[in-house]
């Protein structure tokens, strides 16, 4: 026979939360967003920052797929990263919008923000998830209430045969299956959660003092009660010296679970066997608190210390930069202190957001005045291409002369003048190389066939080329790595000691050469990620702790988002890279090789983040 025992006091977590996210207003305080409709969203946590790279038809296209899905499967996190995304996106844009206006002689006061066309569309999906998780809590209290009438039922059906002493003996069958009836009902409304349990305690106990049963079997069942009920003391006291606070707390709550769903024992050792495990929790609970008195401690640190990084950068004059130079040594110290920034812990959750906020507006204040810079070159740039397109139009206008010297010197002149002119757009600087290259490369091809005959060296230097090629062929992904490698450096340092080949071959061969190299970079730098990767996966299958896999992935996070602002740099610096120069090619191609090795890197770190999260 089961009597439930006085219900132990344990947190009582809702069956749902409301999701609210806080309106965004733009911090100049001339143009003010709108989000009214999202204004009942609130974040459980820390919300990721916004990716850079998103657009507002990205967040529009996630936002309708979250609002498609089951109410169940909408998390608080989403929805936040979302709005959050959305508005970071708006608010930049109504603040390019704000500055043009300003800088086209409008008054800033006189400024009127212009409607986003997809502002009610964004508000309109916030309210159908709003509208889902609404239902859902709706049929969540509707379940309870349910159950509560459930419950209540079967409570005033043990009273009625607690009360009917005669036929008492005849009702303990049925009295067991109620008992097991009751715990198998869902959970009632938080506030009548006390209430209820107390009515049934008292309807139970009344019964079994009716009850005249076989005492031996209820000394039994004390017995065993008494047992388990020691087991999870002994557990409990273990827990006291758990070196994680936090799940130590966690199993803790576990352990109150399965003291509740025990049955009683014998009325003189129930208090005693209480107090024991009631000792044991408090211990535990006290760890527990204290664990967060210092954690709030670190928080508060870690806002101090981001508030003054927000100030350092806020402090920074970057309308002193008037050159490249100047622009370089103010971005390394901007991504300096953005390294630092990712170094500190989160401070507190109602300001933490706000300070990456305030630091990343710093940051895009600073990058977007840098952009602004480049992109007043343009007519710099533009100059150039004249210029280039002009010698180009002079090469061209060389390569049939048959004065083999004069045309030389011409030619090398205007080589010598092509290296002193700056950088052109990307878009024109390849095409405008080629035609000037390739008008040079006609007449030095067209004077050697008649100045001189230098076949056989270009014949020898084709075959020690073909070797070095079959030397990469031989390179094959069954062979250890370390010694792959190390032949690989060794064709890398012989190739360019080796002169020019026949005009006719240069392409092919370098093709070859270029092709094979890629193949061994990517190769050889598969079988080292897999490795890492499986690593990687075995360390996290050995963390069961989820606080622990979440800091790893906020880690990974960050360490992803400083990949992929340094491959925007990469990317934006490759379009100043035109110059054809007597090394151009090679800063090219190296530049070429750090994209490609950060995108491998960011894949890496997103295929980890993509397995954390399988794992939470």
């Amino acid at each position: 026979m089961e009597l439930p025992e006085k219900p132990q006091t344990a947190p009582v977590e809702d069956a749902e939360r409301n999701l609210n996210l806080s309106s965004e207003t733009v911090e100049d305080t001339s143009v003010t967003v709108d989000t009214s409709a999202a204004d009942d969203i609130e974040a459980a946590g820390p919300v990721q920052p916004a990716d850079a790279a998103a657009t507002v038809e990205d967040v529009m296209a996630a936002l309708e797929a979250l609002a498609a899905k089951p109410a169940e499967e909408i998390t608080t996190e989403d929805a936040a990263r979302l709005k959050q995304q959305f508005y970071a996106i708006h608010n930049a844009e109504q603040r390019a919008l704000r500055e043009k206006f300003i800088a086209d002689g409008g008054d800033a006061d006189a400024y009127v923000p212009e409607a986003d066309p997809h502002e009610e569309q964004f508000k309109a999906l916030m309210n159908v998830i709003r509208e889902k998780k609404a239902a859902l809590r709706a049929e969540i209290e509707q379940q309870q209430e349910q159950n509560l009438a459930a419950k209540k039922e079967i409570i005033a059906r043990i009273v009625e045969m607690a009360s009917d002493a005669d036929n008492v003996n005849r009702h303990y069958q049925t009295a067991k299956e109620l008992q097991t009836k009751f715990k198998g009902i869902g959970d009632v409304p938080p506030s009548a959660m006390a209430e209820t349990w107390k009515a049934y305690q008292d309807a139970v106990e009344r019964f079994y003092d009716q009850l005249k049963i076989n005492m031996e079997l209820r000394d039994y069942d004390f017995k065993k009660n008494l047992a388990e009920k020691q087991q999870i003391i002994d557990e409990a006291e273990k827990l006291r010296e758990a070196p994680d606070v936090v799940a130590a707390f966690r199993q803790l709550q576990t352990l109150h679970d399965r003291w509740r769903v025990i049955g009683p024992v014998a009325k003189d050792l129930r208090e005693e066997i209480w107090a024991k495990f009631k000792e044991a929790s408090g211990v535990i609970n006290k760890r527990y608190q204290e664990h967060f008195e210092q954690r709030k401690a670190r928080e508060l640190e870690n806002e101090k210390a981001k508030t003054a990084l927000c100030e350092q950068i806020e402090a920074m004059d970057f309308t002193l930069n008037k050159n490249y130079g100047a622009w370089d040594e103010m971005t390394k110290a901007v991504i300096a202190l953005q390294e630092e920034w990712k170094k500190l812990g989160f401070a507190n959750k109602k300001v933490n957001n706000l300070l990456f906020a305030r630091f990343r507006e710093a940051c895009d204040k600073f990058f977007a005045a840098k952009a602004q810079f480049f992109k007043d070159m343009k007519d710099e740039l533009a100059e150039n291409l004249r210029r280039k397109t002009a010698l180009a139009e002079r090469a061209e206008a060389l390569k049939e002369s048959t004065e083999w010297q004069k045309t030389t010197e011409e030619l090398v002149a205007l080589q010598k003048e092509w290296k002193t002119i700056g950088a052109v757009a990307k878009k024109y600087s390849d095409a405008v190389w080629k035609r000037f290259h390739d008008a040079c490369d006609y007449f030095f091809e067209q004077k050697k066939k008649v100045t001189g005959n230098t076949r056989a060296a270009e014949q020898a230097n084709l075959k020690a080329k073909l070797e070095l090629i079959d030397r990469l062929k031989a390179i094959t992904p069954d062979m250890p790595r370390e010694e792959a490698i190390a032949r690989f450096k060794e064709v890398q340092a012989e190739w360019p000691a080796i002169g020019h080949v026949p005009f006719k071959d240069k392409d092919r061969i370098y093709d070859a050469y270029h092709e094979l190299c890629n193949k061994l970079y990517r190769e050889l730098d598969l079988r080292g990620t897999q490795a890492r990767m499986a690593n990687f996966a075995e360390t996290i299958d050995n963390i069961s702790d989820s606080d622990k896999l979440y800091r790893e992935r906020e880690r990974l996070a960050r360490a992803c988002e400083a990949r992929k602002s340094e491959l925007h740099t990469y990317e934006n610096n490759m379009g100043f890279l035109s110059s054809k120069s007597k090394n151009g090619d090679q800063m090219v191609r190296e530049m070429q090789r750090k994209i490609s090795r950060l995108r491998d890197d960011i894949a890496s770190l997103e295929e980890k983040i993509k397995l954390i999260d399988s794992k939470m």
